[in-house]
Parts: C-alpha cells; structure tokens; sequence
C-alpha cells in the first residue's frame, strides 16, 4: 500500500475572532448605502408579511362568522397587496445584495492576485499551488456572502424576530408565553448541535483543500507520473485524501439533517400546546378561534429566525477562520520591495560589481560567502561549477530576486536594493531552464516582455534565434494557439520562444540560466549565431551544462564552496589545469 505523505492542511478550526471581521469593514463601508437601503427594503418586507396572520384573525372572527362578503374581499385584497409588497422589496434587496456580494469578491480578490504577484519565490516554493488557489477562489466566495448577506441577515432575523414577539403578544399574551416556554429548550439543542456543526464542517473545508492541492499538483506532473508508472500508486493516494473528504462531508451532513428534525420536534411541541391550552381557554370563552390560528402561524414563523441565526452564527464561525487566511496571505511579507526612498534606475549601460556579498536562503546555511568581482560594460561571464554551488543565485541577485545577507550589488556604480524594482528588471532579460508559456497565440507570448511591440519586430526578433522556423510550419504561424504551459510545443520549441520574447524586450543585461538545455545540438549550432548577435553589446551571465557553448565568453567564473574558486578566460583556465580543466575535460570524454 502506499504511504500518503502528503501535507496535510493546516487545521481551520479557530476560535471567532472580531479583528478579522473589523479588518474586513474595509471592503463593506464601500458599499455602505446600497446595503442600508438593502436592509430596509428587507424590514419593511418582513413587516409586510407578518401582517397576513392578523388579517386571517379578523377574517376568522369577523367577516366569515357573520357573513360579511365585502369585509372578508377587502381583508383578501388587503393580504395580497401585502404579500406583494413582500415579495417585490424582497426580490428587489436579493437583487442589490448579489450586486454588492459580486463586488466584495472582485475587491478581495484583485488585492490578493496583486499581492500574490509580489511575493518572493520562496512563497511559492514552500506551498502546493493547489492551496493558494482554493484560498483566491473558495474562500473569498464563501466570505463574500458572510461580508454582504451575512451582516443584514443578522439584523433582519433579530429584526424579524422582534416584529413576531411584538404582533404574537399583540393578539394574545397567554399563548404567546406558551411560545416563548420553548425558547430555552430550543436554545440548548441549538448550542449542542452548532458545536458538532462546526467542527464538523470545518473538517470537510480541511479535507477538501487537502483534496484540491493534491489534484492540482498530479494535473501539472502527469507526465512525470506516467513516465514512472504511478498512476496505481497516485491513484490510492488521491482515493484517501478523497475517501476522507467524503467521509468528512458525510459526517458533517449528519448533523446537519439533525437540525430541522430537532426543531420541528419543538416547534410541533409548542404548537400542539398552544392548540391545548387555546381550547382550554376557548372553552371557557376567554379567545377566539382567530386567535389560536394566528398564534399557531405566528408560532412556525418564530423558531425560523432562531435558526437562521444559528446557521448565520455557524457559518461566521467557518468563514472567520477562511477570513483570516485570506488576510494571512495578504499580509505574507514581500521580502523584496521597493524601498521608501528608491528612486527609478538610470538607463543601464552594463557594469555590474559584487562587493563583499553574503546570501543564504535559510539562516545559518549560507550559500555565497563575501563574493567580490565586477563585469566591464558588454562582458560575456560564464558561471560553471557544481550543483548547487550558487550560479543560479548569483544570476538571481543580480535581478534582485532576493535580498542580499550583506555586502552590496552595483549596476553603474548604483546600489540596486535603491532603486525600484521595475526600473531595474525592465531593463534585463533573464532566460531560465524551465521556459514557460502561457495560454494564447505565440505573438502574444513573443510580445509579452514589450506590449507594443510591431509585426515585424517580433519577426525579427524570432528570426534572430531561429525560431521562426517551426512557427512557419504551424497552421496559423504567429497567431497558433498554444495550450496552458505550452503543452502542444516540445522544450526546444518552448525555450526558442522565450529567447525571442527575451530578445525582443532589448535587454540592457542579459541573463542566460541553462536556457539552451532542451534544444538539440543542431538547432544549438545555427542558434550560437543569433545568441552571438544577443550577446553583442551588453552585459550577459551564462549558466550553461554543455561547456562548448560557453568557449567564448570574456570570463568563466568557476563556483563552489559558497565562492569564486576560478576565473579567467577559457584558455587561461585551461593552462592552469584546476578545478576547470577537469570539469571540461571530463565532459569531454564523456561526449567521446
């Protein structure tokens, strides 16, 4: 059997927490007025319908004993102008409220994709996407409603219940006490079983994400399942985590069918004692039929106001704890801002210095120790060494990915932790392994880097790394349809795009991080040519696994061990027989 040793969720069983909801006014006071107007649209609608049961009292006691046609039609007209009046102001509050629930979700939801757009690699590293998607959508749908309906329920129940109380000891106060005497009971049966609700559901939402990311994560690594064979395996564990949503869901529906049962119960208690003890005082002419009938209507409007509150109470509880991890989202810290005082960064013509620099992903493992060197204005560097070393971090510091322990990175002389980060990565083009393409034509992919860019730019641009080749040979050429993540194109088709869309933006620094890895060694040698032409002019860092490609850059930089082991040109490495000598020697013979 395989073991799941999937992550589990974190646990959403919180306490209720009024900061959240205080927190959250921000997006309601927007929308303020419509939800007042909403509010007393909905109590004027409510009041309208409770007018019904007095009307048939009178109809009851009045018209029909005597016979009195004309009273008993106006009293009719009278309930169906009423009911009207309902519904219209019910169906016209339904209408704002969808409105402002509509705009709550686009709000919340545009400030956590801002966010999350801001936030540094390791964010994404450390979490299956699957999550962060089931809080963007679930959760802000479900808060969404707490936020606008959830608020006017609560004063339109409490408002409803009061207006009920108010016509029941209108019409008579000894049933109406009846009535109330089921209250405590109603009230302790509530308590117990929201409890178990609670809990209950939010299991179901822990299950359920679970279940989410783990789906998420198999659709974008199928291939890699089908090349090993997993599907049996991947398919057990997605049966658990699936098994223990149902049973969770299954669990938690349980209680829930218990509610409107436990109140019936009451309810139907309540009233068969109202019936009992309005015949008793029937009898003894102290009441009218009219009366027990009204009391008896008003008595099943009364408990559904308790328990909408209930359910309302219920699922703030729930929608609390997704409340407050879509605002633990928001305040995840962008490690790698813009400073206060940063100013916007000069046109760049290329020289780069690592002054005394010290970076670590996790503290106390350090990754670059008081790393000094500096590149001249249009200098190919090549970074070669182990796995692992720190070539792609040195790259990675460059475009100010992540912040420096200590020491400083200059570009021009100016230090780039001052200026704002569009400024600078604007002006640098940065090529990784993994080329990633996103859903529409390949223009808009080619264009993505300069949005205004011509026909006839992004041609050349393509034409420069030889990939207008194969674009020539699909159906519709530029304006192809690419699936998500490029999935209809091969690796090397995929990485010739993005040396386009890299080229296209006319990068002042050019970063180039195993970016010929998928492309076979024939398109490599007519690519060399339009990466020659790339090369020309500007400052570029080359990461490359096949040395050969890297034969003549200005400077070959060997990493390992947190710093510069070597560097020199490739001959001069060569001569000196070290570290380098030996990488390409035995990649060399390898290839032999």
């Amino acid at each position: 059997m395989a073991r799941n040793t999937y992550k589990e969720d974190e646990i959403l069983e919180e306490p209720f927490d009024i900061r959240h909801l205080l927190r959250a006014s921000a997006y309601i006071r927007k929308y303020s007025s419509r939800m007042i107007l909403a509010l007393v649209l909905s109590a004027l609608g409510g009041a309208a319908a409770l007018v019904s049961p007095m009307l048939i009292q009178r109809a009851l006691d009045e018209a029909i004993p005597v016979g009195n046609i004309h009273m008993l039609v106006t009293l009719v007209l009278w309930l169906v102008v009423f009911y009207a009046v309902s519904v219209v102001f019910t169906t016209i509050r339904s209408r704002i409220m969808v409105n402002v629930s509509q705009n709550i979700i686009y709000n919340i939801r545009s400030d956590l994709f801002e966010h999350l757009q801001k936030l540094p690699f390791q964010y994404y590293d450390d979490r299956p996407h699957g999550k962060i998607l089931i809080r963007v959508v679930n959760y802000v749908n479900s808060v969404s409603d707490m936020l606008s309906n959830g608020l006017i329920n609560i004063v339109l129940e409490i408002l409803n219940l009061v207006f009920i109380v108010v016509f029941m000891f209108i019409v008579d106060v000894k049933l109406s006490l009846v009535v109330m005497a089921g209250v405590p009971v109603l009230m302790v049966f509530m308590f117990w079983i929201k409890n178990k609700q609670r809990k209950a559901w939010q299991q179901v939402s822990n299950k359920n994400s679970n279940l989410n990311a783990y789906l998420q994560e198999n659709i974008v690594g199928a291939r890699i399942t089908q090349i090993f064979a997993r599907e049996d395996e991947n398919a057990e564990i997605f049966s658990g985590l699936s098994e223990r949503a149902r049973h969770a869901w299954m669990r938690a529906v349980s209680y829930s069918t218990l509610v409107w049962p436990g109140i019936d119960t009451i309810s139907v208690t309540v009233r068969a004692a109202i019936f009992i003890t309005g015949l008793v005082i029937f009898g003894q002419g102290q009441t009218t039929l009219g009366v027990i009938v009204a009391i008896s209507s008003y008595a099943s409007r009364f408990w559904q106001p308790i328990m909408n509150l209930g359910n309302i109470f219920n699922n703030f509880i729930n929608n609390i704890a997704y409340l407050e991890r879509i605002f633990e989202t928001i305040d995840e810290p962008v490690t790698v801002d813009d400073a206060e005082d940063a100013s916007e960064m000069p046109p760049i013509s290329g020289r780069v210095e690592f002054d005394h620099v010290c970076f670590s992903y996790e503290k106390g493992k350090e990754i670059l120790h008081d790393v000094s060197f500096t590149v001249e204005p249009g200098e190919s560097i090549a970074l070669v060494g182990p796995t692992g070393a720190g070539k792609s971090t040195i790259v990675s510091l460059v475009s100010r990915f992540y912040n420096v322990d200590s020491g400083r990175i200059l570009i021009d002389g100016t230090d780039i932790s001052k200026v704002t980060l569009k400024s600078l990565r604007s002006q640098m083009g940065i090529m990784l392994q993994d080329s990633f393409i996103f859903s529409g034509t390949i223009e808009d992919n080619i264009r993505y880097g300069k949005l205004n860019a011509t026909m006839e730019e992004i041609e050349k641009a393509s034409a420069t790394v030889c990939a207008d080749d194969f674009i020539g040979k699909l159906p519709d050429g530029y304006r192809s349809e690419v699936k998500e993540r490029g999935s209809l194109l091969s690796q090397g088709q995929k990485q010739l795009i993005s040396f386009a869309r890299t080229l296209l933006s006319d990068p002042a620094i050019l970063v180039l991080d195993e970016a010929t890895s998928s492309i076979d060694v024939q398109t490599e040698r007519a690519l060399q040519k339009g990466l020659n032409n790339m090369l020309k002019g500007r400052t570029s860092f080359v990461i490359a696994h096949r040395l050969s490609t890297i034969t003549g850059c200005d400077k070959i930089m060997y990493i390992d061990e947190g710093g510069i082991a070597e560097c020199g040109t490739h001959d001069e490495l060569m001569a000196r027989r070290g570290l380098y000598y030996r990488l390409y020697t035995a990649q060399i013979e390898d290839t032999i």
